[in-house]
């Protein structure tokens, strides 16, 4: 990072609001542009600056733009660090900057719960399905609290939610995960999921929008991968777990939750269910192929269907056989 065009981008009053505002959490450039009274192009342009400087990063979403800050308070110091500092104790000493980024924060939350609204009103349109998936394999509780027990109630690491959905597992999990990534291929869900996640610190995860066939990040990014009721989607298993086994850790662990093997045809019509549960057998060997080391599986039986939860760990240090040579670097600013 340079120190003169990070010095340019701090002199003008509200790029020094929107760092403020990124601090506390991710937005979308309308959703800036409507905290701060500013037209969208006006606002664009001021975060084309900081981006240059490396204060700020873009990441497309479906049609949406996303911008969050650049700055970690992890790892070694940087000019970065030392500017997102430095605002802080602004705010804490300059009375009328204080008061402009509290007003800029009333505004902040007046977009939370507007996107808080979007949810449930979303919950409630969709109610029913959930409904009728759920009298199917039991309640989320036990599968939850068994999943925890299953990854050893321990630190997670770096946890990669695959097909995070509305958000519920990266929110149970990221109190045991130093950074959670929240992946899901549908931009509404991870509308739904922003809106659940807006209470963890900005630097604690990210949601990006990606298919689980073609991961968009580095080999090796991942201690811990998790799929929750979401395999069953999948045409080709066998490539979507290579892909995890890519991105995770030696000694890595991946954590499955889906059904077993069941005859309930109607879930491909009403739910676009790919595959109708998977045996054990299935499991082993798909987990095998990849590369990884399955570990004993656990049962919930429900009423009729059953949920299963395999776990595996990576303990090789070469990407698995039948893994991707040419593999996507991890997500950039867009």
């Amino acid at each position: 990072m340079r120190i003169d065009p990070l010095l340019r981008a701090l002199s003008e009053p509200t790029r020094l609001r929107i760092m403020r505002l990124l601090a506390h959490m991710e937005l979308a450039v309308g959703e800036l542009a409507q905290v701060l009274g500013q037209s969208q192009p006006r606002v664009s342009r001021h975060i084309r600056i900081l981006c240059d400087a490396g204060l700020a990063e873009r990441r497309k979403e479906g049609s949406w733009v996303f911008l969050r800050s650049a700055v970690s308070d992890h790892g070694k110091p940087s000019l970065g660090t030392a500017a997102a500092r430095l605002l802080a104790l602004a705010e804490q000493e300059d009375s009328a900057f204080a008061a402009r980024c509290a007003e800029d924060r009333r505004h902040l939350a007046a977009i939370r719960a507007g996107r808080e609204a979007s949810a449930q009103a979303y919950f409630a349109r969709h109610a029913a399905e959930w409904d009728t998936l759920r009298r199917l394999h039991g309640a989320d509780e036990p599968v939850e609290a068994a999943l925890v027990e299953a990854l050893d109630g321990g630190n997670l690491g770096t946890l990669l939610d695959v097909g995070t959905g509305t958000g519920r597992m990266a929110e149970l999990l990221a109190e045991r995960a130093s950074h959670v990534t929240a992946l899901d291929k549908s931009p509404e869900m991870l509308r739904i999921a922003r809106a659940r996640l807006q209470v963890l610190p900005a630097s604690k995860v990210d949601l990006v929008q990606g298919d689980f066939s073609a991961l968009p990040f580095a080999q090796e990014a991942f201690d811990t991968v998790l799929f929750h009721q979401v395999l069953h989607f999948a045409q080709e298993p066998e490539a979507v777990l290579a892909e995890a086994a890519r991105v995770l850790r030696p000694s890595g662990r991946i954590a499955i939750v889906d059904l077993a093997a069941h005859e309930r045809e109607e879930l491909r019509e009403r739910h676009a269910h790919a595959r109708l549960g998977f045996t054990d057998e299935q499991m082993l060997a798909l987990l095998s192929d990849a590369g990884l080391v399955p570990q004993t599986p656990v049962a919930l039986p429900g009423n009729p269907l059953t949920v299963k939860i395999w776990t595996a760990r990576r303990e090789c240090a070469t990407a698995p056989a039948g893994t991707k040579k040419n593999t996507p670097k991890r997500k950039t600013a867009v």
